[in-house]
């Protein structure tokens, strides 16, 4: 990947910038018992994804209102769970040392987001979250509107994530994907601080 086109740098929140795997997983495993739903099952399709999608597909049946109530009551799970949320290992170092506009796309509605970006001490300029968009990830729309907003370009954006539903997102938004965790994307990165250090010497 040729990072010296890149002029602006989006992040995804969850498993990225924020460490909250235990609490998503928390909420989810609750929200899988209060809906009958087998939670592995849960589990395997939520991470990146908007409530309303991961309802959608384990809950089939429901519909309109009872399915924005169950996405509601999966949100509600999350909201007061911040006892273990922090920055991801590196994330303060990169935010610091990054010359570059960026922003924070997430799949999290604005409450949320806030309160996990507060709970790990980063202020984000910029932060699209699924309330400012018709269709939330694996749909490109987040990406495009953060790319918009910073007035660059999406093929000079850099997207960082660490899930599938996240990379899809942003290679349909038709930007560079970094990503974590082993996932597949344009540049595999094992930490954040690998992120800080190909960034340094691509603008030294």
């Amino acid at each position: 990947m040729d990072l010296t086109i890149i002029e602006a740098v989006l992040f995804d929140m969850d498993g990225t910038l924020v460490d909250s795997d235990a609490a998503v997983e928390r909420a989810w495993r609750s929200w899988a018992a209060e809906y009958g739903v087998p939670p592995d099952a849960v589990l395997a399709v939520a991470h990146g994804a908007p409530a309303e999608r991961t309802v959608g597909l384990v809950r089939p049946d429901l519909a309109g209102t009872a399915a924005a109530d169950a996405a509601a009551r999966q949100l509600e799970l999350q909201y007061e769970d911040l006892s273990d949320v922090v920055a991801t290992p590196g994330a303060h170092e990169l935010l610091a040392a990054l010359r570059l506009p960026w922003a924070v796309v997430t799949s999290a509605d604005v409450r949320l987001a806030r309160a996990r970006l507060g709970a790990a001490g980063i202020a984000a300029p910029l932060l699209i979250t699924v309330e400012d968009v018709r269709a939330g990830k694996p749909d490109p729309e987040g990406y495009l509107r953060a790319a918009e907003v910073l007035g660059v370009a999406p093929g000079r954006c850099l997207v960082v994530e660490d899930a599938e539903v996240g990379v899809a997102a942003g290679r349909a938004a038709g930007a560079p994907v970094a990503a974590l965790k082993g996932v597949d994307a344009d540049l595999r990165i094992p930490h954040l601080t690998a992120l800080t250090r190909l960034l340094a010497a691509t603008n030294a």
